[in-house]
């Protein structure tokens, strides 16, 4: 059982950047590849990035590659958390945000088993 709550998500303008943080707790959470998602009002959840379990693999969506940078801190056994840097934000990008895990997955949101609540990201023009 993997435990997720992302926290960092507020009401910024167009150019800006934010910090969103997941805090993940379980006793083997080290061992689960990790992901964020986004979905806007009226459209399907969408893949933004993944890190693996060691975090030495990365991939992003290609509408926020080279804007976002996933990252992952792995200093406890059974509680890391995974953060995703929003620089260069556009309104687009507005959203809620969720982190999620999974062991057999990768970019694929049918593949995650264990989701956290969401944090709304809203970028202003």
């Amino acid at each position: 059982q993997v435990h997720l709550v992302e926290t960092g998500g507020g009401l910024v303008q167009a150019g800006g950047s934010l910090r969103l943080s997941c805090a993940a707790s379980g006793r083997t959470v080290s061992t689960y590849t990790m992901a964020w998602f986004r979905q806007a009002p009226g459209k399907e959840r969408e893949f933004v990035a993944v890190i693996s379990r060691s975090g030495g693999r990365i991939y992003y969506a290609g509408s926020v590659k080279g804007r976002f940078t996933i990252s992952r801190d792995n200093a406890k056994n059974t509680e890391n958390t995974v953060y995703l840097q929003m620089d260069s934000l556009k309104p687009e990008d507005t959203a809620v945000y969720h982190c999620a895990a999974t062991r057999t997955g990768w970019s694929s949101v049918d593949l995650y088993d264990y989701w956290g609540q969401g944090t709304q990201v809203t970028v202003s023009s």
